[in-house]
């Protein structure tokens, strides 16, 4: 009977030196972490570049110290591998390459699934960016920025569900979207596709 042993297990054998045990860990989450790759960008060479890219930074981060130990390595690897991918489809151009010496056809570019799957993986990334951003606003904005975006309600509908006069909901809808410009400059975030 082999016993495996666990991810965590491995994470602290290789802070302590053993170079074996990353090579474990790459191995033993290689396949799945390829997929997950391979399924948003489509392309095996960048795949493999990714998937490269994921795993120095994990050997960066565990050399630093800088890993929390949860018994969540996969999560916390497949986080950095969605976050490279995003990364690259912000710095590169998103649109297919055409070679000039091929005919140009408007419809081979409105029918790739690839450029969908990609815009689907930044939408994802803006809106959870978003969501995180409005948390931080105080409670009276994110409230009248969640009934009027999220739940498309009036301001009238806001004013009678928040118990405030149309005006105080206007300005608390001014003030966070003002709080929120100020936040998507501090933290350097994109959020268009």
């Amino acid at each position: 009977m082999v016993v495996q042993v666990e991810d965590s297990q491995l994470v602290k054998q290789y802070i302590l030196g053993d170079e074996k045990a990353i090579e474990a860990l790459i191995n033993r989450h290689n396949s799945r972490l390829t997929g997950f790759i391979y399924s948003k960008v489509g392309d095996r060479e960048l795949t493999e570049d990714i998937f490269q890219d994921t795993f120095m930074k994990v050997i960066r981060t565990l050399k630093r110290g800088a890993y929390n130990e949860e018994g969540k390595f996969l999560p916390w690897v497949m986080r950095i591998a969605h976050n490279l991918v995003i990364d690259h489809f912000r710095k590169h151009n998103r649109m297919p390459m055409y070679n000039s010496k091929e005919s140009y056809n408007i419809f081979s570019l409105l029918g790739d699934d690839r450029l969908n799957a990609e815009k689907q993986l930044i939408k994802e990334q803006i809106d959870t960016d978003l969501l995180r951003m409005i948390k931080e606003l105080p409670e009276d904005q994110q409230e009248v920025l969640e009934m009027r975006i999220y739940k498309d309600m009036s301001f009238k509908e806001i004013s009678d569900n928040t118990g405030v006069s149309i005006n105080t909901a206007l300005g608390r809808m001014r003030y966070a979207l003002i709080n929120l410009r100020k936040l998507v400059e501090a933290n350097n975030i994109v959020l268009t596709n």
